[in-house]
This record gives C-alpha cells, structure tokens and sequence, in this order.
C-alpha cells in the first residue's frame, strides 16, 4: 500500500551541518546509479552537493523540475543599494533525481512561499524585476532587484529608474499591510 509506505530517513552519513532548530523537510540522491550526492530540503533552505553550506530559499532565483531533474538558479549579490539588493544568475546547477519523493514539491512550495512581491518593470536601456522576499529571522521584506541580461547595471539612468521603482514598491506593498 503506497498511501502508508515511509520514506526511509535520511543517512546520518549524508545530513548536512544544520542550524539550531533546522527541520529537515525531504531529501533525494542525486545521480544516475551511484549517487552524486543527497540534496536536503529544510524549513530554511536547500542543501545542495558539494556545497558547505545552505542556500535559503529567499536566494534561489529559479527552480524548475523536469519530472526527472531538478535545475536550481541561485542569485548572486552583486551590490548594495539603499534599500535593496543587486542580484545577478549564478550558474544553473542540475540534479537527476532518481527517487525525488516530495523534494521537487518542497522546492517549488519554499521558494514561491519566499515570495511577496514580483514585477518587471521597463528601466532605460533593458528591464528589471523587483522582488521583495520573506527571509526567515529577518523582521518584514527583503528587497532585490535582478535586471535582464543586457541592462547595463551601472549606468546612473538605471539605478536612478531603480531606485524609484523599489521605492514605489515598499509604499505599494507597506500601504497594503497597514
């Protein structure tokens, strides 16, 4: 009866050093035969291969499941801005998952559930998207800003366009709340 099967727990070989009070949510071996690796949901972010470390779910740009592979797109803090944050694509790194059970479910429900609010929004020369994220143990939104390949991000017309779009996003979205 698969409705009561378990899923076996996770090896202690192959959990990741998790932070106090960090739950594990599902987890799947990477690979093809011999595993590539285990990647772990938890309640704060994915643990991927061969990375010392979690990437929280406010940091992953794009996540998309093939039914076979899961393709994760972390962003990049490129600068600081008043206000938010410049991110950039790193690399897509994906993972054939030979026995997914809930991850790719996981995956996708943490990373939308991280979002508050989406837009692109037209900026001198190309486009960006506003993002305000939830971030866990930070208090309200944590703003981002990603441009479109081929916006050039530091043209001063941008961050200005930028800065006033952001700006008109927190009062939208603080404004909602009150």
């Amino acid at each position: 009866m698969a409705l009561f099967r378990r899923r076996p727990k996770l090896p202690p070989a192959d959990r990741p050093p998790l932070g106090p009070d960090e739950r594990v949510l599902d987890w799947a071996a990477a690979g093809s035969g011999e595993a590539d690796g285990v990647l772990v949901a938890t309640d704060r972010g994915l643990w991927l291969p061969g990375r010392g470390h979690r990437i929280g779910w406010h940091d992953i740009l794009k996540a998309v499941w093939s039914g076979r592979e899961l393709t994760v797109t972390p962003a990049e803090h490129v600068t600081e801005r008043e206000g938010y944050l410049v991110v950039a694509d790193l690399p897509a790194e994906t993972y054939l998952l030979v026995d997914p059970a809930d991850l790719p479910h996981q995956v996708r429900t943490r990373v939308t559930k991280s979002v508050a609010y989406t837009q692109l929004h037209p900026v001198p020369g190309g486009a960006g998207r506003v993002v305000a994220r939830r971030v866990p143990g930070v208090d309200g939104l944590t703003w981002t800003v990603r441009f479109e390949p081929g916006t050039p991000p530091d043209d001063p017309d941008v961050l200005a366009a930028t800065d006033r779009l952001v700006a008109a996003a927190r009062d939208a979205t603080t404004s909602r709340d009150a």
